[in-house]
């Protein structure tokens, strides 16, 4: 049976892989503790990516386009993503397959954005428009870090539909695999939040790069 990785549900994935809220990760509390303080450059390239995102937004909701290239592109940017040793891919198709009693669940989608470094994924990117809430996208992406690389024990990802954004750390490693989210940011109306994010994709970068050093 092949399924569809945008029609699943936070329950099927409890039900088909074993997913689970890790609620004693404290990841997500402690992350931004020793954040490195942006420069002058960085917040100004917030604030135009705010100043675009507000003037593209009033006639109507953004769709997951506009969203991709006014909020998540210039976010990688800031971020270092477009940089060695970072590489950028965009659409890029995968499948996981589950084995049950009765028969073969194979559930294939595209990732919206993908970081790499070599075939390490850094980053799974799932974005969604801006009429939707933005936890809408958090199934979506829990499945594409669960067909993430079998080697890769730790896998981040980010869900965002332009106002919002938050982030997931998945852990695949466990007897069955587990996840825990952070806190939804306010990109647009919260300018400490809006720089949590920023210092967020950059911690996550570091980590990576920590783990693999």
């Amino acid at each position: 049976m092949i399924t569809n990785a945008s029609s699943l549900t936070l329950s099927t994935l409890r039900q088909t892989f074993g997913l689970r809220l890790d609620s004693n990760d404290r990841f997500f509390d402690e992350w931004l503790n020793h954040a490195p303080t942006l420069t002058e450059a960085e917040l100004q390239g917030l604030e135009r990516l705010t100043r675009n995102y507000t003037y593209l937004s009033q006639e109507e909701p953004p769709l997951e386009e506009i969203v991709k290239l006014v909020v998540v592109s210039p976010l990688l940017d800031l971020a270092g993503f477009y940089q060695f040793p970072f590489l950028v891919k965009a659409e890029v198709s995968t499948n996981i397959e589950v084995t049950d009693e009765a028969n073969v669940i194979a559930v294939q989608g595209r990732i919206d954005i993908l970081v790499i470094q070599d075939s390490f994924w850094i980053l799974v990117i799932e974005s969604k428009p801006a009429r939707l809430d933005v936890t809408a996208g958090i199934p979506q992406a829990l499945t594409y870090l669960l067909s993430a690389p079998k080697l890769q024990s730790n896998c981040y990802g980010m869900v965002t539909n332009g106002r919002e954004v938050l982030f997931l750390k998945c852990d695949r490693h466990q007897d069955m695999p587990q996840y825990t989210r952070s806190p939804t940011y306010r990109l647009l109306e919260n300018v400490a939040e809006r720089i949590q994010v920023l210092q967020g994709l950059k911690q996550i970068g570091a980590y990576i790069g920590d783990f693999r050093s």
